[in-house]
């Protein structure tokens, strides 16, 4: 079988040869090769002054060039060009909310580079109307019960374990976002948006946007539409597709609801899927508008798409929750797995889903649903920075920020507990083991009590094989990177790029990038105080593709972090990349051929249950041994449609040359963000750093030299200096200091510093700085014997030791620390803690002298320790800290620390307020509060603290007048 496509995944594995072309086009060539102008293209920009700039207004051009066919007469952008198309979206000229956030970006980038911001809020509104359902597609919100959010229901590996049967008797959670959110807002009403839009009303259903109808195939414009709705092994080529509001017109007796859910009886309904990583990204998208515009002076004409985006992002909240607003961690039942209250169903990340619907009007009920299951590829820390630290993106909602906050570090934490030996990213975790709350195999790693899942979500085919989605998270954290310089997102990207870069290959006029990767092993469990090293999880590449759209989000990739790191390997594969992808340049946008085996799955059947029978909107039959086609028979009328019959009676699998959407306009953003920030295309900034000034030397050794200097300013912001030692750059560094090691004793050398900014510019060599390292012998005075070792704090593990310091005739460069006969520590000052000791256990200790030649003194005098008795129970402490406070309410996080040497069993906190503090809402600790007096007690699943480890739990409060400390009381068992 050949390799299927997964539900969300928008490229495919090209089969065959890279593409050659004759001759290979320089970039300012291809650039050049545009058609004239036609309405919608861009408008001439001023700040295209390099190739790169250019490249994304060529580009640019044909995507709003009508003729070329990617937007809707009502100026919806279809997933593809082409109709004909099975992937994600089943057919061409369906669209997704990936494919508005794309566009969403695209008009930021365009508004940075031309300064006309319309085409950017016009997306925004075009989202706003279209796919974002208004108060007639979602009737009965009003309805919504908190405390009830949902009714269980299992999941099932495969479509035909279903319909699965509702089950009132399993817990569920309390959603604590829905009545903050319809406070905030004066509406019940969620503000996200639904992934899947029939843009031309293909399939018949008629769930016109703002009307709440399903007025069927003669409908005009565009319909919602749902699609998956079965199991993990549910591929495109399995799925039904069904209407969002379902009015019993079409389907069987119960329309389509009974293919999916088992009930005694059914109700007319509407239901809407957000994708969170459209929405993450709908809110990036909106973080550089403002950026950009603000630094044009023009922010505030996008001011109000801006607050659309954050009021999203206020709403996706909903994704960072289990399915069933149940505790997280430790969830091996769907029984026992405790229902969730406060935050303690929040585990802080991006999920593959949240979902709501209800009855039509009169019906007196409506659901929620989060999602435990979360994939390394849909988080985006700089959307959940932006929307925890940018005032204008900051959600209303009194406990959003907090959300946000906690999401960011949660986040990074993933990257670092997913990141392999080779340095890919593995799959991700899951509260609902198979969708059940089953069992995980015994030996699954855990992040924060939650499973590690290779494949998350879905399994045709495995969900994590794509580089795409590698190379679209990683540009996240790139950009992340570069606007924070976080060391966090610093250190995962050090490790991706140099193993992405180690696949990849680039010519002049062709590439190869990983297509599919395969995956062993599996993360050390996470232990946020001392990460493991994941030596036994390790992914390989299975197969190469030269997928464009995929190309440009990794060169996006190299971009930002070769502009943040100064890392010039990083830049120029970007630029190979950008140049070689420009060769593949067409009228339409620039593509490849791909071969298509998987349509060879046009007649699979698809399941429908013994004794269900029902009709699609154009009167295709839906019954047991219904295939893919057959319900979907107006395909046969595809003008490509003879090349897949063609395939399907054994002749030659169809190649097409596919333009979509997503891909090309991260193509036309690739070349801009290259032009911004490595080709000077970014602003007219000609204006290089100062020049370094002050470098001196010190610590100078036979074979090492530290150098400082004084900074250099800029007039934007200096990125980073270069080292060079005579004519060799040895060192690019973001701060005025470097340590040159590896050097000759008693030679010459001779070092000068330059200064760059992020628009490429550089400062001139600063004077030159004469060293000369020591001589290598000649030194053999050793230093004098260590002497006045004491021991202190001395526990039944550990002991502190201390001791005056030695001196020397050049200078004392470290001691050796000796436990009995046994080296254990090297240190350069004179104190070392000596842990992991036994208790009441007698140990002798003596102490060494080393200088920079090598000598070494006599031992001190033995010291002799006796560790303590173990002891009898965990001892902890607890520090109280306000993250935020608004004058009439505050957050608060608390942490507490096991300073004892035994673990936790449980733990409870309490505190008097010292004022008329009120706590609203607590997340990841149970509490009660009479009058002043609280008690905090752990959750189920963080109730162990490991000797040494810590907790945290946070607060929302509300309070008048002076907002004081309290002094808390912690008690452990």
């Amino acid at each position: 079988m050949p390799d299927p496509l997964s539900r969300r995944r928008f490229a495919t594995a090209v089969g065959g040869a890279l593409v050659a072309a004759v001759a290979a086009p320089s970039l300012s060539r291809a650039a050049a090769a545009t058609g004239a102008a036609t309405a919608g293209s861009a408008t001439p920009a001023a700040a295209a002054t390099d190739a790169y700039t250019q490249q994304f207004l060529t580009q640019y051009n044909k995507i709003k060039n009508a003729s070329n066919g990617y937007f809707s007469s009502t100026g919806i952008p279809y997933h593809s060009v082409e109709t004909l198309i099975v992937e994600a979206p089943d057919y061409g000229h369906q669209t997704t909310s990936e494919a508005f956030s794309f566009w969403m970006w695209l008009e930021a980038t365009y508004g940075r580079v031309t300064g006309n911001w319309a085409p950017f809020n016009n997306a925004w509104a075009t989202a706003e109307h279209y796919l974002i359902p208004s108060h007639a597609d979602q009737p009965s919100n009003s309805s919504y019960n908190p405390s009830s959010p949902a009714t269980y229901a299992p999941e099932w590996p495969l479509p035909s374990n279903y319909p699965s049967p509702l089950n009132s008797s399993v817990p569920v959670g309390q959603d604590p976002l829905a009545n903050e959110l319809t406070s905030t807002y004066g509406t019940a009403d969620i503000y996200g948006m639904h992934w899947l839009l029939d843009v031309d009303n293909k399939y018949g259903y008629g769930n016109t946007p703002g009307t709440g109808a399903e007025a069927g195939p003669t409908a005009a414009g565009p319909s919602f539409i749902n699609s998956y709705q079965r199991g993990s092994q549910e591929s495109v080529w399995e799925t039904i597709p069904q209407p969002t509001t379902d009015l019993f017109a079409y389907g069987g007796p119960n329309g389509f609801l009974d293919l999916f859910v088992k009930d005694s009886s059914y109700s007319k309904q509407w239901k809407y899927t957000n994708a969170p990583d459209a929405d993450a990204r709908a809110v990036q998208a909106a973080y550089w508008a403002y950026r950009w515009s603000t630094a044009q002076g023009a922010e505030g004409q996008v001011a109000a798409s801006v607050a659309k985006a954050a009021k999203m992002g206020d709403y996706l909240r909903y994704s960072m929750f289990d399915k069933y607003f149940k505790q997280i961690g430790s969830c091996t039942s769907a029984t026992g797995c405790a229902a969730g209250s406060g935050r303690s169903s929040e585990h802080y990340l991006l999920s593959w889903y949240y979902a709501w619907g209800g009855a039509e009007p009169g019906g007196g009920w409506a659901w929620r649903i989060g999602d435990g299951a979360s994939h390394q590829g849909y988080q985006n820390p700089l959307a959940v920075w932006a929307l925890s630290s940018v005032s204008a993106l900051t959600p209303l909602s009194p406990t959003a920020k907090s959300d946000w906050s906690a999401s960011l570090n949660r986040q990074l934490e993933f990257y670092q507990w997913l990141q392999s030996a080779e340095g890919a990213i593995a799959g991700g975790c899951t509260n609902s083991w198979e969708g059940d709350y089953g069992t995980p195999p015994a030996g699954t790693s855990t992040f924060y009590g939650m499973a590690y899942d290779w494949e998350p979500v879905f399994h045709d085919p495995p969900s994590n094989n794509w580089f795409g989605f590698q190379a679209w998270s990683m540009e996240r954290v790139a950009e992340y990177y570069y606007v924070t310089g976080d060391a966090k997102a610093k250190a995962v990207l050090d490790k991706w790029v140099v193993w992405a870069s180690s696949k990849t290959t680039v010519t002049a006029s062709s590439f190869q990038i990983p297509n599919n990767l395969g995956w062993s092993g599996q993360p050390d469990t996470w232990n946020p105080t001392t990460p493991g090293s994941n030596a036994g999880l390790h992914a390989t590449v299975v197969d190469y593709s030269n997928d464009v759209g995929v190309a440009a989000a990794y060169a996006k990739t190299l971009t930002y972090y070769a502009a943040k790191s100064g890392n010039s390997a990083a830049a120029a594969l970007a630029k190979s990349l950008l140049d070689a992808m420009a060769t593949f340049a067409d009228s339409t946008g620039i593509a490849v051929p791909e071969t298509r085996t998987d349509y060879s799955r046009f007649g699979d059947t698809v399941y429908v249950p013994s004794g269900w029978s029902g009709k699609m909107p154009n009167g295709d039959p839906v019954a047991p041994g219904a295939t893919f086609i057959s319900i979907r028979s107006w395909y046969k009328n595809d003008p490509s449609w003879s090349k897949v019959q063609t395939y399907l009676n054994g002749g030659a699998a169809p190649t097409f040359t596919y333009h979509r959407f997503w891909a090309q306009a991260d193509i036309a953003m690739a070349y801009a963000v290259y032009g911004e920030l490595l080709a000077g295309g970014g602003s007219t900034d000609t204006t290089p750093p100062s020049v370094p000034t002050g470098l001196v030397s010190s610590n100078v050794t036979s074979s090492s030299v530290t150098l400082t200097w004084t900074a250099s300013t800029d007039n934007v912001a200096v990125t980073g200096y270069s080292v060079y030692r005579g004519t060799t750059r040895v060192a690019t560094v973001t701060g005025p200091a470097y340590t040159d090691t590896g050097l000759t004793a008693a030679t010459a050398y001779s070092y000068t510093v330059t200064a760059q900014d992020a628009a490429g510019n550089t400062s001139a060599a600063s004077a030159a700085l004469a060293v000369t390292t020591a001589a290598a012998t000649g030194d053999t005075t050793p230093p004098s014997v260590p002497t006045g070792l004491v021991s202190s704090n001395v526990t039944s593990s550990s002991v502190t030791l201390t001791w005056t310091a030695s001196t020397d005739n050049v200078a004392v460069t470290g001691y050796s620390v000796y436990r009995g006969s046994t080296k254990v520590a090297t240190v350069t000052g004179p104190a070392y803690t000596d842990t992991g000791l036994t208790a009441a256990t007698a140990y002798s200790y003596t102490v060494t002298a080393q200088d920079a030649a090598g000598n070494t003194s006599a031992a001190s005098a033995a010291l002799a320790v006796t560790t303590t008795a173990a002891s009898t129970g965990p001892s902890c402490t607890a520090t109280y800290a306000i993250s935020s406070d608004w004058g009439a309410g505050f957050n608060a996080n608390v942490t507490i620390t096991n300073t004892g040497t035994t673990a936790t069993k449980s733990w409870t906190l309490t505190w008097t307020f010292p004022g008329n503090q009120t706590i609203t809402n607590m997340w990841n600790a149970t509490y009660t509060q009479t009058g002043h007096a609280v008690t905090a007690g752990n959750m189920t699943y963080n109730n162990v603290i490991a000797p040494g480890g810590n907790t945290s739990f946070g607060f929302g409060a509300n309070y008048s007048g002076t907002n004081g400390l309290p002094t808390l009381t912690v008690k452990a068992t």
